[in-house]
């Protein structure tokens, strides 16, 4: 099966160019991602591009993960309906040695090797290119008829804000990345999101018109959530690939809970496996859905590629602790860190802890405590079964909330209904 084909089998590819397949069984071409350099750290719809390459490089090609320096000062309106907001260039210099840090646990950057990796910065060639140097070599090729008939552009002049020249020009600056990389890497091959179709054909026109060259791309379909949802979004905000922005518990997480049908699309995306063991394991999966085999295996590989075994085994630990038929007992043997991390982003209440040493029944623990506004309501949902306190079901309005609930000697995690937790802290 060679990179199109499999590529295709996983649901990664979307449009390709005519003839692009031929090119990559001819001979080891080089091929480029482009990454948008608006945080630090990328986000799990990052991966993606980062695994395009992956296959990529794993095929036997040379691939090249362009930051967007440049570019991003200047934003692309794809997919979006307002102008965003430009980036000053220190915050740019930042998010950008962000990214590089990850890219480089992902790719193979082997000093030596044919199809090593590389990255640039597209800030480097666009920082001497003059205004009036762009438009006469660049702008000249292409006209403003064909840069309006992409979809991405005509929807936003259409639309209520219309769209800036800052941003109408972007894909006049992405397909000059993409001649600048044929011309001075050799590349052949621009990959991406099918939002980005427009921006990347704009490229090979660019080739085309200036150098005869052949160009060629493909891209993949944007990852969609069977529920309608964003991807990569939770309540709590973006997915992230820092472990600092989103822990690893958290991370493995989300992958956990996919719904059946998001996980029998993501295993085939987001994993290394092969083919044979994800039909197998798609198999088993639609005769029994409640054993949750698909998820369960789809948490482990994303986060081993992502954050490595140990911090996988960790975070599978946790869940087993907080989840499984004893999570009551286990919940206590966890420490302040595995705490923390497990409850990022859940809603923190402070409690004194000279109130806990002399005891306070539960209707009022919930009330003071701010996580129901009354306690008619606390003692309502109490009676009703629908209070856990440590994991533990409150059974008895007369319970009383103390300092031997304290986990870690500091927290309490109540749970509201099944999903609804608050992190109690004792001070």
């Amino acid at each position: 099966m060679n990179l199109v084909e499999e590529l295709k089998w996983r649901g990664m590819l979307q449009d390709i160019m005519p003839g692009t397949e031929e090119q990559l069984n001819r001979e080891m071409t080089t091929g480029y991602v482009g990454f948008d350099p608006t945080a630090e750290s990328l986000h799990i719809g990052s991966l993606v591009p980062i695994l395009l390459l992956l296959h990529l490089q794993r095929a036997g090609h040379k691939p090249i993960a362009l930051v967007g320096g440049a570019t991003g000062m200047v934003g692309d309106p794809s997919g979006k309906s307002e102008e965003r907001n430009l980036l000053d260039e220190e915050s740019l210099q930042r998010n950008i040695r962000g990214i590089r840090g990850q890219l480089e646990k992902y790719l193979d950057f082997t000093p030596g090797r044919p199809n090593a990796a590389e990255l640039v910065n597209n800030y480097d060639w666009f920082k001497g290119l003059g205004f009036i140097d762009f438009l006469r070599d660049v702008g000249k090729h292409i006209t403003v008829n064909y840069m309006m008939s992409k979809d991405s552009v005509r929807k936003r002049i259409e639309g209520e804000t219309g769209i800036s020249y800052t941003e109408f020009a972007y894909q006049l600056m992405q397909g000059y990345d993409y001649y600048w990389l044929h011309v001075h890497k050799g590349c052949k091959l621009q990959m991406g999101g099918s939002d980005q179709w427009g921006n990347i054909t704009t490229g090979t026109e660019l080739i085309r018109r200036k150098s005869g060259g052949d160009a060629f791309a493909f891209t993949c379909p944007l990852i969609k959530k069977a529920d309608g949802g964003k991807f990569g979004k939770t309540e709590k905000g973006n997915v992230w690939l820092d472990p600092a922005r989103t822990s690893p518990y958290q991370f493995y997480q989300f992958w956990l809970n996919a719904a059946d049908e998001d996980a029998v699309k993501w295993i085939r995306i987001f994993t290394l496996m092969p083919i044979e063991d994800i039909q197998t394991l798609t198999d088993r999966h639609l005769a029994d859905p409640g054993a949750r085999q698909l998820q369960k295996r789809l948490a482990q590989e994303v986060t081993t590629f992502v954050h490595g075994e140990e911090e996988c085994r960790a975070a599978i630990l946790t869940t087993e602790k907080l989840f499984s038929g004893d999570a009551a007992d286990n919940i206590r043997s966890m420490s302040e860190t595995e705490i923390l991390a497990s409850m990022e982003g859940v809603p923190t209440c402070p409690v004194s802890m000279t109130e806990l040493e002399a005891g306070i029944d539960v209707v009022s623990f919930l009330s003071g405590t701010g996580i129901f506004p009354s306690k008619g309501e606390a003692r309502k949902t109490v009676q009703g079964g629908g209070v856990s306190v440590n994991r533990e079901k409150v059974a008895d309005i007369a319970r009383s909330i103390g300092t031997q609930d304290l986990l870690a000697g500091k927290y309490i995690l109540v749970t509201k209904g099944k999903k609804h937790h608050h992190l109690v802290v004792a001070s």
